[in-house]
């Protein structure tokens, strides 16, 4: 699998996942409350903040319908209603950017129609999210495709077969892509997390595969990445009790600071591959193997038996794996019961 590579930073393969903050719709439509999640992003740990570009109008028909979580969550009569109350326009999403990049935070953004992707453009961003709805959404896929930046697709309430005709777009186009395995519930019960679908995603595909996390366990993002997550995504609010679609089913800056301690952790626990004694056991194993030793005097010239050995601790003499090439060589000079074997106090040759 080659690793995407995102703004220079290397996205896949071995390297540490990537964090993004999520600020979706938390801002409420204020921008001061977006500038203050993208800061507290960099506080808490993210590397990448990630912004919704919408227009309420453009993007809905009027026979659109709310879903469950947000019914229960809102106050606005109709969709329509509640998004505009979150549209953000250009000039401040690009105010945004700004105040991302000075904070040291990759900014990304998700397009939910194709003259948004328009700003994007303008704002040179180094990677582009799709959302899960749009996997299906060969126009826009196609518009963004052309733009030759690195797309992340989440595959949030889709078949395999709808995964694996957006991978042959996207490949037919030659645009380079990540998929992130989510679950489109809000937020998702740990029980339907399905975090084995990333490694077979990642089997199935050849990709680097990220996690778009939407359950509200703050280590499921460290067993994402124990999994083979290369990036993990999680909504950031201010308030997790606050009034709005998304704010219950995201993280506050100190569980979302532990989530990033989490995911971290668990990347240093993964370690590298390749079974070897690691230079931190070597003191364990050296007092803890075990080595041949005489239970009783020898002669110079016996042949030593397995009723001459015994086996204890510690592993500095000849190693009890070794007993079948000790029985039937010949003491070289007399040894006394107690004695740790060494492959000098013996003869070479078999005896016959």
């Amino acid at each position: 699998m080659t690793p995407l590579h995102i703004d220079n930073r290397a996205f896949g393969g071995r390297e540490p996942a990537l964090v993004i903050a999520e600020i979706g719709v938390n801002h409420d439509g204020s921008l001061a409350r977006a500038a203050q999640l993208v800061e507290l992003a960099a506080e808490v740990g993210a590397e990448a903040v990630k912004f919704q570009i919408f227009k309420a109008d453009r993007l809905l028909h009027p026979s659109a319908g709310f879903a469950k979580y947000q019914e229960a969550r809102c106050e606005a009569d109709n969709p329509a209603e509640m998004l505009r109350r979150y549209e953000l326009p250009p000039l401040e999403i690009v105010h945004l950017v700004a105040i991302a990049r000075q904070c040291g935070l990759m900014p990304l953004a998700t397009p939910f129609s194709l003259e948004d992707v328009d700003l994007i453009e303008q704002l040179d961003l180094p990677a582009i999210k799709i959302a899960s709805p749009d996997l299906v959404n060969r126009p826009l896929l196609e518009r963004v495709a052309r733009l030759r930046r690195p797309m992340l697709v989440s595959t949030g309430a889709a078949t395999m077969e709808e995964v694996d005709r957006c991978a042959a777009w996207l490949r037919e186009w030659r645009a380079p892509f990540a998929l992130l395995h989510c679950v489109s519930a809000y937020p998702t019960p740990a029980s339907e997390a399905h975090l084995s679908w990333i490694g077979e995603l990642r089997d199935r595909f050849d990709v680097p595969v990220g996690y778009s996390d939407h359950t509200t366990e703050v280590i499921s993002g460290a067993i994402a990445v124990a999994y083979g997550a290369c990036a993990v995504e999680r909504h950031l609010t201010y308030d997790k009790s606050a009034a709005g679609p998304d704010h219950a089913a995201s993280s506050d800056g100190a569980e979302f600071a532990e989530y990033v301690r989490l995911v971290r952790l668990a990347q240093h626990l993964e370690g590298t591959r390749g079974k070897r004694v690691l230079p931190i056991e070597q003191d364990v194993r050296t007092v803890s193997r075990q080595s041949l030793v005489l239970r009783c005097d020898v002669g110079a010239g016996a042949v030593i038996n397995e009723s001459h050995v015994l086996v204890q601790r510690p592993g500095t003499g000849i190693s009890a794996a070794d007993v079948t090439r000790v029985v039937g060589r010949r003491a070289r000079g007399p040894l006394r019961r107690g004695t740790l074997l060494q492959w000098d106090m013996l003869t070479d040759a078999v005896a016959a």
